[in-house]
């Protein structure tokens, strides 16, 4: 236990006198938050605008409704023309009961969207006109809390993205570094067993994913950002501490084949960043397209980001970390032991 102790409380005032690695564990990944929670934040706020020239029973519901945004044009030219130059998604002109609705195919969203809502109208007043009752009733209603943002989208993947490049790089870099160094040489000379340097280590990396979590969710939290927590958000705490142990592992592995800090570093970000993107930290994953979806269920950190995004966001209950649970220990097992069998105490 001494040499626990002594080993823990080193390696951690070596990890806050490094000031890159303070950068890039809590500020690098803290600015993605920031930035992406600031632009996305009113998003679905703004209605879409387009260009009406004419008026009609139609335009009226239009307006009443408020589901897009009229601007009025008096010549049919002039409202084309915005379209063309991309300024609005689409322009309707009226010519009595006659209805043309003109749109850019370059914005597919934003004209899909109009194309949509105004030929609902036009099926719903040729529906009146006949005077019929209707046959068919239709409802929609999001299932999520009206007062979801996308904040809490953005949170569970950014933060597991976090904790995976500080641990993956922390335990990379920190190997490589002690071995060129003859730090690991000196540790297995002395009377200090492999079990309390490797438990030492992990200590630190998951008391640093913890307060990871604490900053991250705090920041959220903030009235500019709105984060709301689900009633089971404290199921996120095991899934950071399998999180972190796993790419712990992964770390050690890529530490154990590189010869240089440099190495180290670019064969770290050859294996992260690439997952991030692919796991749906800074996008759906669902707007892949099916095979990398497939493709993506291999990855660890996909895994801990549906774990994270079901109990921060979606309410799930403990049953929610069953899936990412297993993959994590089943993906530290598997990594730890290569890494244990390519693992070098001297160069």
């Amino acid at each position: 236990m001494t040499a626990f102790k002594s080993l823990s409380v080193a390696m951690l005032k070596g990890f806050i006198r490094d000031k890159v690695t303070l950068f890039f564990t809590f500020l690098f990944p803290l600015m993605f938050l920031v930035i992406f929670g600031l632009i996305l934040r009113d998003v679905g706020t703004d209605k879409t605008r387009i260009a009406v020239v004419g008026d009609g029973q139609i335009v009226s519901a239009l307006r009443d409704s408020g589901v897009l945004e009229l601007e009025p044009y008096n010549d049919e030219n002039a409202a084309v023309q915005k379209v063309k130059d991309g300024d609005l998604p689409a322009a309707l002109i009226v010519h009595g009961q006659q209805l043309d609705l003109r749109f850019a195919q370059s914005d597919q969203v934003g004209s899909a969207t109009v194309v949509g809502i105004v030929n609902g109208f036009v099926d719903k007043a040729n529906l009146a006109a006949t005077g019929q009752p209707p046959r068919f009733t239709f409802a929609a209603e999001k299932v999520e809390d009206a007062s979801l943002k996308p904040i809490q989208y953005l949170t569970p993947g950014i933060l597991s993205w976090g904790v995976a490049v500080s641990a993956v790089f922390g335990s990379a870099l920190t190997l490589v570094s002690w071995r060129r160094k003859q730090v690991l040489r000196r540790i297995r000379l002395a009377p200090v067993s492999a079990t309390a340097v490797l438990s030492s280590r992990v200590l630190v990396s998951t008391g640093v994913a913890l307060v990871q979590g604490a900053i991250f969710v705090g920041i959220a939290m903030l009235p500019v950002f709105g984060l709301q927590l689900s009633g089971s958000w404290w199921l996120a705490i095991p899934l950071l501490l399998l999180g972190t142990i796993a790419f712990f592992a992964l770390g050690m592995l890529v530490g154990a084949f590189a010869k240089t800090e440099e190495a180290a570093s670019a064969a770290a970000n050859i294996v992260v960043l690439p997952m991030a993107f692919l796991s749906g930290t800074f996008f759906p994953v669902e707007q892949a397209p099916g095979w990398l979806q497939a493709v993506s269920k291999i990855f660890p950190l996909r895994h801990m980001n549906d774990g994270m995004l079901n109990v921060l966001v979606r309410g799930k209950g403990i049953e929610a970390l069953l899936l990412p649970g297993a993959v994590l220990i089943g993906f530290t097992l598997v990594i730890a032991f290569i890494a244990s069998r390519v693992f070098k105490w001297e160069e």
